[in-house]
């Protein structure tokens, strides 16, 4: 067994790409490691490049439908976004790349496992807790957080060694995206002030060139699981994709976000989630519909919570399984189909119906077939209001 094989997260990018002949000048046989939780692009070219930057070994994982089932399912039922805002994109990706560079470090007798984490974002938390938590034995490198080279440097030390990066000083953007998303970073957008160029967008089209007439898209969930796009049934992963495709030709899906990091630092995040923030939006109409009153308050509360200490690196928690055992005992109720009207830059559902609706038209209805028992209201009113009442007489 080597002492000095390391296996390393990589995605192609300027910081992986460079931490791998980094790794390698400091003595370590470095395995580079992509894993496809349904980022674009040519994968397999990627991959080879790794072995062009130096790396002894370089390996593609396809984690896509693993990523979906285990992942972002269980964030669509939970209905996650981090500030109100941000489905998780790349906190999700995290735990399960994590279990694949300690499945190929086991096979390979690797060490070590590294990632290109800095030192002031979450990602470094999410892996490096992971990883802790999936095998405390392994010893974990940060090149990125160590080298302290900046951006601009990273880019020079690549070009004075002739590396094949993508990255350059005119388009410095720090790009991650799977199934559920994309995140951009750096350049014009850490100035909060400025506006997003039209250029970092990608998989949302402009919302003023959107069409007027708008669309309406109908989506059938089963236990919370979206299962067919407009009658038809697709597996999950392909059914996200459908939806982020019709979604984001209006617009809809686009997060500017100032966030607060897990470091203590507020950073300027922008996003695009026209799938994720479409069904999340369906998903979440759908249980209003079929979800009894107190259980859902308690839900809502613990949505909360629950994308907090997966957004802090704390996937493997006891806490997050607890939460999802108390989600999974309601989750057959939430099944029916909920439609969505799509317009430029928006999304809203306008239609929902489910075999396990709670809601009763004879009892909501003002109008002739009203079965709802008025004259108990009265004393219900009275009972309700009376702790309120008698406070406020003992303060005369």
């Amino acid at each position: 067994m080597s002492a000095r094989r390391v296996v390393l997260a990589y995605s192609g990018g300027l910081d992986t790409s460079v931490a791998i002949p980094w790794l390698a000048e400091r003595g370590w046989d470095v395995i580079a490691v992509a894993v496809d939780v349904g980022q674009p692009g040519d994968l397999h070219e990627a991959v080879g490049r790794a072995l062009q930057l130096g790396a002894s070994d370089s390996r593609l994982v396809d984690a896509r439908a693993d990523f979906v089932d285990r992942f972002v399912l269980p964030a669509l039922q939970m209905n996650a976004l981090y500030q109100g805002r941000y489905p998780l994109v790349s906190a999700l990706s995290r735990p399960l790349i994590s279990q694949v560079l300690v499945q190929v470090a086991r096979e390979t007798g690797a060490s070590a496992v590294a990632h290109g984490c800095t030192g002031k974002g979450n990602d470094q938390v999410r892996f490096e807790v992971a990883l802790g938590a999936l095998a405390p034995d392994l010893e974990v490198l940060a090149p990125v957080r160590d080298w302290g080279m900046g951006r601009d440097d990273t880019i020079a030390y690549a070009l004075e060694r002739d590396l094949p990066i993508r990255t350059t000083k005119s388009s410095p953007y720090s790009i991650d995206e799977n199934v559920w998303g994309r995140s951009i970073e750096c350049g014009v957008l850490e100035d909060p002030w400025a506006a997003p160029p039209e250029d970092v967008y990608e998989i949302t089209q402009d919302p003023r060139s959107a069409s007027l007439a708008g669309r309406e898209i109908e989506l059938h969930f089963e236990a919370g699981v979206p299962t067919a796009l407009e009658g038809e049934s697709l597996e999950a992963l392909h059914l996200i994709e459908a939806v982020g495709k019709i979604a984001g030709s209006f617009g809809f899906g686009r997060i500017d976000l100032v966030e607060d990091r897990l470091v203590g630092i507020k950073s300027r995040e922008v996003y695009e989630a026209p799938g994720a923030l479409s069904l999340i939006a369906a998903h979440q109409d759908l249980e209003n519909l079929t979800l009894e009153r107190a259980y859902l308050l308690e839900k809502r509360k613990l949505e909360t919570t629950w994308t907090r200490i997966v957004y802090e690196g704390l996937w493997f928690s006891p806490l997050r399984e607890a939460i999802d055992a108390f989600v999974s005992s309601s989750s057959d109720a939430v099944t029916g189909d909920v439609r969505l009207r799509l317009g430029p830059g928006s999304c809203s559902p306008v239609g929902r119906r489910s075999p396990h609706a709670l809601y009763d038209h004879a009892l909501a209805t003002y109008d002739e077939g009203d079965s709802f028992r008025h004259e108990d209201a009265a004393g219900f009113v009275k009972l309700w209001g009376l702790p309120t009442k008698q406070w406020a007489k003992s303060r005369v």
